[in-house]
């Protein structure tokens, strides 16, 4: 696999099957990146997408004298906040879009992606019962509600998901997933 500042070089040149290789490489940590300030799945893959669509446009132009890493998801950030701003959301929100670290502090983002690649792997009903009740906070009742299934679906679902999660995910990434229903949990109330 090529490194990034050859990519980069690559993309530079036209290269779509290089930049088809970026967006492989970063766009889900690139969501999970987003997601910890913009709560919408569709509108977070937008604001990513449109992130991919701007280096493509203006490539030519860009410079980046970092790394690549760095300056996608510095140029992200500035996305995210620009999303806050037309939406007009509370500036609290912009606060918690963290800067992105130096290319040595990205563990937390890879363990966000390899995350996220384990639950794009899920069955679509069993990764949206999920995904509702760990990123939305949902309890049991109100996944059956919304979804119109019973609560013992619900609970079924969950636990497989957790089986799935824990025999594909390294222990790291396993106990890093329940930190996340957490911090989730503990921000909703």
């Amino acid at each position: 696999m090529l490194e990034d500042k050859q990519i980069w070089g690559n993309i530079k040149k036209g290269d779509k099957t290089a930049f088809k290789q970026l967006h492989e490489k970063y766009f889900h940590q690139m969501c999970l990146y987003t997601l910890k300030s913009v709560d919408e799945s569709g509108v977070v893959e937008e604001i990513v997408s449109d992130c991919f669509i701007e280096i493509w446009e203006n490539r030519n132009k860009i410079e980046i004298r970092s790394s690549v890493k760095y300056y996608i998801f510095l140029m992200l950030r500035h996305n995210i906040i620009d999303f806050h701003r037309k939406n007009k959301i509370l500036t609290d929100s912009i606060e918690r879009t963290p800067e992105p670290a130096e290319e040595e502090v990205f563990d937390e983002q890879q363990q966000y992606a390899a995350l996220f690649s384990a639950l794009e792997k899920l069955p679509g009903q069993r990764r949206r019962i999920l995904e509702l009740a760990v990123f939305d906070s949902m309890t049991y009742n109100e996944i059956a509600q919304k979804l119109k299934i019973s609560k013992n679906t619900v609970k079924t679902q969950i636990g497989r998901a957790y089986r799935f999660l824990k025999e594909n995910l390294k222990p790291e990434d396993f106990y890093f997933f329940f930190i996340i229903h957490r911090q989730k949990a503990i921000n909703r109330q």
